[in-house]
């Protein structure tokens, strides 16, 4: 039987290899997000037979046609790219099988058929933005700030049929700062999850880690956890409720920010906010009136207290710190 070995571990990037044969990866992913574990893994040294990504669409003013990031980071890298349609058309099924993957690497892509991700022989590994059971969906990292989670992490974990169930191989929490947005935990999600998948990648390749099942997602009968989930965001979702607390609607800003951004309506237009500080207490105006000295602050009044508004845009302008809208409102 073959054994994975590990060789030049002390001259810069490993390599490695099954026997003879240089250990490969398919990589699957689209955005910026996943750039940064494409790059981990192939500074490492891992073999990358190719990337999978999303077809070209048209973007911008001129709606010319606009690669993904992964495509971008592969061109100029020299990887082979493919662009499916359709993830079970017979053409991209037989060009995949010809990459000969050791595994396949999913990193923010789409679902896969159980045909692509069952093809190789170590199937396929997922990059997760949580702490897996918690939070399986689209949007993971949304979804903590939205409910105000102190804490987050990444998984790394085997596909399966159903989505975000498979056995979780590895995973490592950080903190959330109280006033820290999606964006910025996002920021720093990628580069943990970098590392920690080419950690996952090579244990799976030295034969030296195992999945665990998740836990099962029941009734929580004699305990106090709590399973959340993170669907995808509607227009509704960003819509903000000034009725609620000032401590829900800070994290739902955070929670949103940078996209696609908590927003009111102010002066008939629609009013993107994107970042906030909260003061809690009395309030002297009904929820959802504003007070301003249309110099240095314009604060929503919530339940129980005020929203303070430092970052927003006004439907048809740039986003800008709030002294730049007050003073385009005076002039």
């Amino acid at each position: 039987m073959l054994e994975f070995k590990l060789q030049n571990k002390n001259l810069g990037p490993d390599t490695f290899t099954f026997g003879l044969k240089p250990f490969r990866i398919v990589f699957m992913g689209t955005p910026e997000f996943a750039v940064a574990s494409l790059h981990a893994l192939r500074v490492a040294g891992f073999e990358i037979a190719a990337v999978i990504t999303a077809p070209d669409k048209p973007a911008g003013r001129g709606m010319k046609l606009t690669e993904s990031a992964v495509k971008k980071y592969a061109v100029e890298h020299h990887i082979q790219v493919l662009q499916p349609e359709k993830l079970k058309n017979p053409e991209f099924l037989e060009s995949l099988r010809a990459l000969a993957a050791d595994l396949q690497v999913v990193v923010a892509f789409r679902m896969l058929p159980e045909v692509v991700w069952n093809m190789p022989r170590l199937g396929s590994v997922n990059l997760h933005g949580s702490l897996l059971p918690q939070y399986r969906g689209a949007a993971p990292i949304n979804w903590a700030v939205i409910n105000g989670e102190k804490e987050t992490g990444v998984t790394t974990f085997k596909l399966q049929q159903e989505i975000d169930t498979g056995e979780i191989l590895m995973q490592e929490s950080f903190a959330v700062g109280e006033n820290e947005t999606a964006g910025e935990v996002h920021d720093r999600m990628k580069e943990i999850g970098a590392r920690v998948l080419v950690e996952t990648v090579r244990g799976l390749a030295d034969g030296s880690l195992e999945g665990k099942p998740q836990p099962q997602l029941a009734d929580g009968a004699g305990t106090n956890i709590v399973f959340r989930h993170a669907p995808k965001i509607f227009t509704e979702t960003a819509r903000i409720d000034f009725n609620k607390s000032v401590q829900e609607v800070h994290n739902l800003v955070r929670g949103l920010s940078p996209f696609p951004g908590a927003f009111t309506t102010f002066n008939g237009k629609m009013l993107k906010i994107y970042r906030t500080i909260k003061e809690e207490g009395a309030i002297s105006v009904a929820p959802g009136a504003y007070v301003t000295d249309n110099k240095t602050y314009l604060k929503f009044a919530c339940a129980d207290g005020y929203l303070d508004v430092k970052e927003l845009q006004l439907e048809g302008k740039k986003k800008m710190p709030l002294e730049d809208f007050l003073r385009g409102l005076r002039g």
